[in-house]
């Protein structure tokens, strides 16, 4: 089969990544991320200014491979603006809904000048999309909130908050308004230097206009956003083990011992081998999943599940033999070997473990009208 990008996609990855090599180091983003802010809103203003990539966040679904090289390159570049859950997982949850927020949103969302952020993650939960600890009853002018969400990426940052509820009639969408009355959040710092929060809701008065997606066709939109989001963290893996790869051979050529470079040592060339060959069967899989993002929901769920068990398996055998093939430089601020590493750790374990997906896996191929396996 075909794998390669169209010219205009080419073009794309061409412009996106001379645009990073200009404007996004390894100094500029570390620089951004030690802030208060921990972002660099210039590249935000150029993703709209001078890429247009955030019109792919537009009403019409986009090409799932034009996702996949921008991702890829972000993930390249180390990039820690919230395009992923503003332009991806955002964007296609609003797709679904036909509502003047939502239309509202995607278009503010383009135009660059909001940044939403699903909040759907719950103490506890693993891989469920059924809300249990945020509810939302209806009161007379709208629907009123209140409960829990854990870990939100980029919520610090977000305009405004999609919020999944569970409604009387079933799992439903709501925009609220981050710094609303009622809306608590906790910020923290991530290890690979983004900005995630903890949220709270206390009593949250929603009006019936901000309504994002209803009850009934809620948790259909919830799963094909999450599973467009773990292809698109997928294609950003494969940028990061790429470059960690790259570094790790331009090193290797370079340290010596012995009188030759360690690159020449037969062990650390086997070592250098697998770790290729664990980027190319995760890329095989990421593709795959890429493909079938449009098919029936088990077929998808399935294709997506095992792609993130290749991609988690290959984000750590990657990461630590980048590491200890650099040595103690690898876990320097300096070299930017450590820094892919620690992004790489963290999309192994969001949306789902390795172990968490093929636990889904084997359920979805036992029990083919089960879509998601919810893990304890």
């Amino acid at each position: 089969m075909d794998f390669s990008f169209t010219p205009e996609q080419e073009q794309l990855r061409a412009s996106l990544s001379g645009y990073l090599r200009d404007h996004h180091d390894l100094a500029a983003r570390q620089a951004a991320v030690a802030t208060e802010d921990g972002r660099n809103r210039a590249i935000w203003h150029g993703f709209v200014d001078q890429l247009g990539i955030l019109g792919l966040s537009g009403p019409e679904a986009p090409d799932p491979f034009d996702l996949l090289v921008v991702m890829q390159e972000l993930g390249a570049a180390l990039v820690a603006e919230p395009f992923l859950e503003t332009a991806i997982t955002s964007a296609t949850l609003l797709r679904t809904s036909s509502t003047a927020a939502a239309t509202g949103l995607l278009h503010r969302i383009t135009t660059g000048e909001a940044i939403v952020v699903f909040a759907d993650t719950e103490p506890g939960a693993r891989l469920g999309t059924s809300p249990a600890n945020m509810q939302a009853e209806p009161v007379s002018d709208g629907w009123c909130l209140s409960g829990a969400k854990s870990m939100i990426m980029g919520a610090p940052w977000a305009t405004t908050l999609l919020v999944s509820a569970n409604t009387p009639d079933g799992p439903a969408v709501f925009a609220v308004d981050p710094d609303g009355s009622g809306v608590a959040l906790h910020p923290y710092r991530t290890i690979d230097g983004r900005r995630a929060a903890d949220i709270r809701l206390e009593g949250v008065v929603v009006p019936s206009d901000q309504i994002v997606t209803l009850s009934g066709s809620a948790a259909t939109a919830i799963e094909a956003a999450t599973d467009a989001t773990i292809v698109a963290l997928a294609a950003e893996a494969l940028g990061i083990m790429r470059r960690i790869l790259d570094d790790t051979i331009a090193y290797t050529r370079q340290r010596r011992q012995f009188g030759q470079s360690i690159a020449s040592f037969q062990a650390l060339q086997h070592r250098m081998v697998d770790m290729f060959m664990k980027i190319e069967a995760a890329t095989s899989a990421t593709y795959l999943a890429t493909m079938k993002l449009s098919a029936p929901p088990r077929e998808r769920a399935l294709a997506i599940s095992g792609a993130k068990v290749l991609v988690g398996e290959a984000c750590r055998f990657v990461g630590q033999n980048g590491v200890q093939l650099h040595g103690g430089m690898g876990m320097t601020e300096e070299l930017a070997v450590g820094h892919y590493f620690k992004r790489a750790t963290v999309i192994e374990g969001l949306f789902g473990t390795s172990e968490d997906h093929l636990a889904r896996y084997m359920a979805i191929s036992a029990a083919p009208s089960l879509l998601r396996a919810t893990a304890a």
